[in-house]
């Protein structure tokens, strides 16, 4: 739950023109940088946030419950804050991003209004372009693997075991068909051709044949 100072909560209800956006950048190697949309540098909680970064707060999206939320900033590439060759050589890749809105006046007025670690960023000319993900993003990576019909190995892996050398040029669209029918390698397919998917709920019951509880493959 934010914690909004009562003073700062009504100029935000009053519609305030004293109000600006703070970016505080964390880098892994612990570099700390702050950003703001104001005209005039400030100094919000120890960090010097510079005005000439040219920063916007971009484009948000929050959800209800669970969701993480993504957002986007943008901002000017200069040599005494933000450089290109540092971008592309990693050292911003999941640094910590804290959003802040702070009444300019009164630093010490503010509230958080977002934390989140950069998942992308690129530039774009003499720009930046930030793309964030939300605390609970990770609850959305895939860890280990999933039970689903298709394979989930890479042709001619370690686990595929497919010979590219029989096979140049070849694609696989990772199905049960394409593993045994061109391939011939059913035997190494890291797949589930059997789990029961939408079409099983449809499936209507076989009349005559074989009905021993086998595949219905």
């Amino acid at each position: 739950m934010r914690h909004v100072p009562e003073e700062l909560a009504a100029r935000i209800e009053s519609g305030a023109a004293t109000l600006c956006h703070v970016w505080i950048l964390t880098r892994r190697d612990g570099a700390v940088m702050g950003f703001t949309d104001h005209d005039r540098d400030l100094e919000v909680d120890g960090v010097a946030c510079r005005a000439a970064s040219g920063w916007t707060a971009g484009s948000a999206e929050s959800g209800i419950g669970g969701a993480c939320g993504t957002l986007s900033a943008a901002g000017a590439l200069d040599d005494e804050a933000l450089r290109a060759e540092d971008i592309e050589a990693g050292l911003y890749d999941a640094a910590e991003l804290a959003v802040w809105r702070v009444d300019w006046r009164r630093p010490d007025l503010r509230v958080r209004l977002q934390q989140a670690r950069l998942a992308r960023i690129r530039c774009e000319g003499d720009r930046l372009v930030a793309e964030l993900e939300g605390p609970l993003a990770a609850l959305e990576r895939v860890v280990g693997r999933t039970c689903g019909r298709d394979c989930d190995a890479a042709l001619g892996d370690e686990r595929c075991r497919v010979d590219l050398a029989v096979f140049p040029g070849a694609t696989c669209d990772r199905r049960w068909a394409t593993c045994t029918n061109v391939f011939g390698n059913g035997a190494n397919f890291q797949g589930f051709p059997d789990v029961p998917g939408d079409d099983f709920l449809t499936a209507m019951p076989v009349l005559g044949g074989r009905n021993d509880g086998g595949s219905r493959r």
